[in-house]
């Protein structure tokens, strides 16, 4: 059954997958030119991962979505489980966001001018100026009302086990005062691990709980302090127990 699946990946999925990742991404630059960026900058995106997740017959169970209010601006922040997570947010978090990526990103075909063009923001780490410009950026988005999804241990995990969270996404929320949400994601390491990038996906279950908003008590660093280590433990705490507990990254 496995190398079934594994012929169905290549003869049906594969091409399918590039047809869709090339009319997605003129979709969305187009869109994004000639209209609203908010809309042509998430819907196509959004449409796109649950193509991918369904041609691939992968099973998606989301909890929690009744925790978010209509209007009220997030930071959403994850584990990264591997390149599924992407997605799992985008396809069926069902929220409107901006996502923070890695700056290497804007180069892979298509999807990075794609999200240039929908405004996503660059991680640039090249020095304190661009890194300035990077939260501004970012908070200019969420001052627009928008949310922002970002990954804190800022690398896909090698073991299925969270690393440590760095705390720009923590520090921006704090600035502005508004609520982090938690999100637990389960199977994703299971459908493709980052050590196999590039080989055929594994058929598993994924989920996404989306946790109650963390929100602020007060300003400042203890208070940025407090909704870190209480993000981290919650994300934890909703992984399966094979992933739970702590495991260095050295990728981080």
């Amino acid at each position: 059954m496995k190398y079934l699946y594994y012929c169905y990946q290549l003869v049906i999925v594969l091409p399918l997958f590039a047809v869709a990742s090339v009319i997605t991404s003129a979709v969305t630059v187009i869109g994004c030119i000639v209209g609203n960026g908010h809309i042509w900058g998430y819907y196509p995106g959004k449409w796109w991962s649950r193509l991918i997740v369904s041609l691939l017959l992968l099973p998606v169970r989301v909890d929690g979505r009744q925790h978010l209010q209509r209007g009220q601006s997030y930071v959403f922040v994850s584990n990264h489980q591997g390149a599924f997570d992407i997605f799992l947010i985008y396809g069926y978090l069902n929220r409107n966001f901006k996502w923070m990526m890695k700056r290497s990103l804007r180069k892979v075909p298509f999807v990075g001018i794609a999200c240039e063009y929908a405004h996503h923001i660059f991680v640039d780490k090249r020095g304190p100026s661009k890194i300035r410009e990077t939260y501004d950026r970012a908070r200019a988005t969420l001052r627009e009302g928008m949310s922002l999804v970002v990954f804190p241990e800022g690398a896909r995990t090698f073991t299925g086990h969270m690393g440590v969270f760095r705390r720009g996404a923590f520090m921006l929320a704090d600035e502005l005062q508004l609520p982090v949400v938690p999100l637990t994601i389960n199977g994703s390491f299971n459908v493709l691990p980052r050590m196999r990038d590039g080989r055929f996906v594994n058929w598993h279950r994924l989920s996404l709980t989306i946790h109650e908003p963390i929100w602020p008590t007060g300003k400042g660093i203890e208070n940025e302090k407090q909704t870190m280590e209480k993000a981290y433990q919650t994300i934890m705490d909703g992984l399966v127990p094979e992933y739970q507990g702590y495991v260095e990254n050295r990728d981080q």
